[in-house]
C-alpha cells in the first residue's frame, strides 16, 4: 500500500508525524505499506524552522510543490496543477489530507479526478459559517473523501447530517494527543524560563494568532488590559509572532508581568503548555492540548472545532469579550475552574487506529 500524505502548513506536521511513526512501525512488523510526504509550500518556507522535524522525530517532506500565492484561488489552482504532476509521476493508493486548508481541498479534488481514494484526517469539524474559506474547504473535502477520520462524536453527527455513509466514518480520536503522548517526556525547558524566574503552574500562557482578533485594535487592547489586570501580578508568558508583537507595541500595551517571547520550537512550546497554571488562546489546537493536559484554558473565539473541549474538557469559550475574559480569569485565580475529563479516544493512539483501518480497507 502506498500512501501520499499532504501537509499545507506547519501545524499539519504535528498531526501527520504520528501517522508517519505508525506506518514506520507497521513496516517493521512486516506490513507492505509506505508513504510520501508532500508539502505544498516551498522548501525555503520560514515557518518550517530547522528544529521542527528534529523535534517531531520525522524526516523532512519527500517533495515540495513550492506554491505560495497569497490569493486563495491562485493558491488552489497552483497546488492542483503541481499535485496532479506529483501523482502522475508517483502513483499512490491513497491520498491523506489534513484539516481544512486550501491545500487540503485542492489535493482532495485532484486525487478524486485521478480516481484515487481520499482519506480526510480531522473530518467533520464545522463552524457553520460559510463566509469562512476554511468552512468551504471542510465541506468540499468531506464530500469527496472515501474515509473520514473523526476526533469526536460531534464530528460524526455533522457528517451524518450532511449525508456521509456510516461505513465511511471512523471515530479514531484526536491525532494531536498522539504527538503530545509521544513527545511529553522530550519537552525542553526554554532558557527564558530561568531568566524570567518562572515557576511551574505559576504563570499564564498566552497565544494569539488570529488576524481578525487583533484587527479590532480597540477591543484587542481592552482584552489585553483586562487579562493583565485580572492576573494580579501573575506572570503572563506570550510567545507571539512579529505581526502580533507589532500591534501590542503600537497600542503601547506594557506591564511588568507581561513577558513577550518569540515563537518557540515545538518541544519548548510543549513545555510551556504543560507547565502553565492556565492558558489563554485563540487556537483550537492549543485548547485541545490543554484538555489532554488537564490545564484550565480560555479560548478567545466564538466557536471551537471540537466542542468536547468545552463540554467535558477544561476549555471555555469567551468570544472576544473583555468582560467574559475577565470573569474567566477571576475564576481561575480563585481556584474555581471546572475539572475536565478526556473525550472518547483522546488517548494518544489515534494514528495506530488510522493505519490499521487503512490496512484492512484498502
Amino acid at each position: 500500500m502506498k500512501i501520499t500524505i499532504v501537509a499545507g502548513a506547519r501545524p499539519n506536521f504535528m498531526k501527520i508525524a504520528p501517522i508517519m511513526h505508525a506506518i514506520d512501525n507497521a513496516r517493521e512488523q512486516g506490513k507492505e505499506i509506505s508513504y510520501r510526504v508532500i508539502y505544498t509550500g516551498s522548501a525555503n518556507d520560514t515557518s518550517l524552522d530547522p528544529s521542527l522535524f528534529a523535534d517531531l522525530n520525522i524526516k523532512k517532506p519527500t517533495a515540495y510543490l513550492g506554491i505560495g500565492f497569497e490569493n486563495l484561488t491562485e493558491r488552489a489552482g497552483g497546488i492542483m496543477l503541481a499535485f496532479e504532476k506529483e501523482l502522475k509521476e508517483n502513483p499512490t493508493n491513497i491520498v491523506l489530507v489534513v484539516d481544512d486548508l486550501t491545500s487540503t481541498m485542492a489535493c482532495a479534488i485532484v486525487a478524486k479526478k485521478q480516481n484515487i481514494k481520499v482519506a480526510h484526517l480531522v473530518a467533520g469539524t464545522r463552524s457553520f459559517d460559510m463566509s469562512m474559506p476554511k468552512e468551504v474547504n471542510r465541506m468540499i473535502t468531506d464530500g469527496l473523501s472515501d474515509y473520514l477520520f473523526t476526533a469526536g462524536m460531534g464530528a460524526n453527527r455533522n457528517l451524518n447530517q450532511t449525508g456521509a455513509e456510516n461505513e465511511q466514518v471512523f471515530l479514531v480520536g484526536n491525532i494531536l494527543m498522539d504527538s503530545l503522548r509521544y513527545n511529553r517526556h522530550r519537552f525542553i525547558k526554554p532558557t527564558t524560563f530561568g531568566v524570567l524566574g518562572l515557576k511551574e503552574q505559576s504563570y499564564i500562557l498566552l497565544t494569539i494568532n488570529r488576524h481578525a482578533l487583533i484587527e479590532n485594535k480597540e477591543n484587542f487592547k481592552e482584552l489585553m488590559e483586562r487579562l493583565i489586570s485580572e492576573a494580579k501580578g501573575t506572570p503572563i508568558v506570550a510567545p507571539l509572532h512579529t505581526y502580533v508583537r507589532d500591534v501590542i507595541s503600537e497600542l503601547n500595551i506594557k506591564a511588568s508581568n507581561l513577558h513577550i517571547l518569540p515563537p518557540q520550537s515545538y518541544l519548548s512550546f510543549g513545555y510551556l503548555t504543560s507547565k502553565a497554571k492556565a492558558i489563554v488562546t485563540d487556537s483550537g489546537n492549543v485548547a485541545e492540548e490543554a484538555t489532554f493536559l488537564g490545564i484550565p484554558c480560555i479560548t478567545l473565539n466564538n466557536y471551537v472545532e471540537h466542542p468536547e473541549t468545552c463540554s467535558i474538557g477544561t476549555n471555555e469559550l469567551v468570544g472576544e469579550s473583555p468582560e467574559q475574559l475577565g470573569s474567566a480569569i477571576e475564576k481561575i485565580m480563585k481556584g474555581e475552574w471546572k475539572q475536565g475529563s478526556l473525550p472518547e479516544r483522546w488517548d494518544g493512539r489515534t494514528a495506530d487506529r488510522i493505519v490499521q483501518t487503512l490496512l484492512q480497507l484498502v
